[in-house]
């Protein structure tokens, strides 16, 4: 009953999604509901993920192409067992105004080449308080070198060389019920997906 509510869920998020919303964007919303309602079963997207690691090296599937991780294993495996004690959460709901906020900044570092947050104009708070009010709070994670939803959620996830694992606790805050994506191409890092997040939205 539970995975059948949550199917329905998921649709109706789907439903509500802007039609100008890239596959990427969506897929990578579809993904964070994933990851946020059923954590144990996500953990073993990251168990097939570690399966090509080398070391500290990651081989992408199909390809000759490494890339490089400070942690290797080790932090596949700690964001592995954090999964599995996760408890599930209700979906994050779509809103356009924070896809807007999050498209400034990608949009920006397809022109710049620069990576981060933003800062004066560009920072985060100026850019969604531009877009409407926030309710509670607010948060952003921004991905770089991913294309596909799930490789780009689970770096977040795994969140390799972040102390304090910023990412991932955006993910999995009880705080946040809507967010918006945005990706853009990036001119050093190929792909820059920003995810914008809030405990509720009201556009202008």
């Amino acid at each position: 009953m539970i995975r059948r509510l949550t199917f329905v869920l998921l649709l109706t998020i789907l439903a509500a999604l802007p039609a100008d919303a890239t596959s990427l964007e969506r897929g990578i919303l579809d993904e964070l509901n994933a990851a946020r309602t059923d954590p144990r079963a996500y953990a073993g997207y990251l168990a097939e993920y570690r399966s090509h690691f080398r070391g500290s090296y990651y081989l992408l599937p199909g390809s000759r192409t490494r890339i490089v991780t400070r942690e290797g294993t080790r932090g596949v495996d700690e964001a592995i067992r954090f999964l599995r004690r996760q408890r599930p959460l209700p979906p994050l709901s779509w809103s356009d105004g924070l896809a807007r906020a999050a498209a400034e900044l990608v949009r920006e570092q397809e022109a710049s080449g620069s990576t981060g947050h933003g800062s004066g104009d560009a920072g985060m708070r100026k850019r969604i308080d531009r877009q409407g009010e926030w309710k509670r709070t607010i948060g952003e994670n921004v991905s770089y070198g991913p294309d596909d939803p799930r490789t780009v959620v689970i770096q977040l996830i795994i969140d390799d060389g972040v102390p304090g694992r910023g990412h991932r606790k955006n993910i999995y805050s009880p705080a946040f019920g809507v967010a918006g994506v945005a990706c853009a191409p990036h001119p050093v890092y190929g792909t820059a997906c920003a995810i914008d997040f809030a405990g509720g939205f009201k556009e202008e």
